[in-house]
């Protein structure tokens, strides 16, 4: 039974969450700097509609069947299960968004989660700082604990022969798609297919995960929690379902995370019509598990 949040985090004696450092990581920051340059390119010396449309066509694959579907709601939550091969593609599109690989990503987002689920959360994992702060925070440093939880990856993920490749090569992925439209479109596709969508990508997640645990609609709060998940209306389109992040707080295990009346979720949709194809199975919703513990509704005006 793959693990899933929290319980691939085995925090041992002496575990403080607060007893950390945020680090500056130089391979990091110049990751998103080397694609932002990239990306300024391609707005000032190659402009063009069809750069334009490569960049809208490859961002909104990459994030929502990779990012929020392959990486998020499959491989890190299990919120439904697909042919191995079809989670190994989506998994494959998600590396492209230039955050990490599939274990990096697991790591990442566990980390966090159990930082959000202690009883104090330092303000690196809690996006508790100012705007450019916390930008400086996500986009070019790390947090170290000094003494961290072990994480404990399912077997099943952690030796897959792809993953591991992936997982070594997470940067190098961009290669192949770089050198097609490199042939196909030239300088011009290749800026603004990979660089400029990497860098809007990479700065556009950091916002959305900024903004959705400071402020916002919240329909749900779980009590004893000092993080609590905040609901961004208006930005389904562009976030592909992920701003409903304090939906996603109360039911992490549910495949669809605009759980409410009106709030479009096309990440579900592409969920949806995996399984009207027969690839998807066992997609989970809000009532697919018991509630969170201190999980309450908050009445809306």
């Amino acid at each position: 039974m793959p693990l899933v949040d929290s319980e691939r985090v085995k925090a041992g004696p002496g575990c403080d969450p607060m007893a950390g450092r945020i680090a500056f990581e130089p391979l990091k920051a110049a990751w998103w700097a080397a694609h932002g340059l990239g990306g300024l390119a391609a707005l000032l010396f190659f402009p063009s509609w069809g750069g334009f449309a490569v960049f809208i066509l490859l961002t909104g694959l990459t994030i929502c069947a990779g990012h929020s579907v392959g990486m998020h709601r499959l491989l890190i939550h299990r919120a439904f299960s697909t042919p191995l091969w079809l989670e190994r593609l989506l998994v494959w599109l998600g590396t492209l968004v230039g955050m990490a690989g599939p274990m990096g990503m697991i790591r990442a987002h566990d980390m966090r989660d159990w930082h959000q689920r202690q009883a104090s959360c330092p303000p690196h994992p809690s996006h508790d700082a100012g705007f450019f702060r916390d930008a400086y925070w996500q986009l070019m440093c790390s947090y170290r604990l000094k003494h961290p939880p072990r994480l404990e990856i399912e077997p099943e993920v952690a030796r897959d022969p792809v993953y591991r490749f992936i997982e070594r090569t997470w940067m190098a992925q961009q290669l192949p798609l770089a050198v097609l439209l490199f042939l196909i479109g030239g300088w011009s596709w290749l800026l603004w297919g990979i660089c400029l969508r990497v860098w809007v990508s990479l700065t556009m997640h950091w916002m959305v995960g900024h903004y959705c645990h400071r402020s916002g609609h919240q329909g749900w709060h779980i009590a004893g929690l000092p993080v609590q998940g905040y609901n961004l209306p208006g930005w389904s389109l562009v976030t592909f379902g992920e701003n409903w992040h304090g939906n996603h707080h109360a039911f992490p295990h549910s495949a669809r995370l605009g759980v409410e009346k009106g709030q479009l979720d096309p990440g579900y949709w592409f969920i949806r019509t995996l399984e009207a194809l027969g690839l998807a199975t066992g997609v989970k919703l809000p009532a697919s598990e018991p509630p969170r513990d201190g999980l309450t509704p908050i009445a809306t005006p």
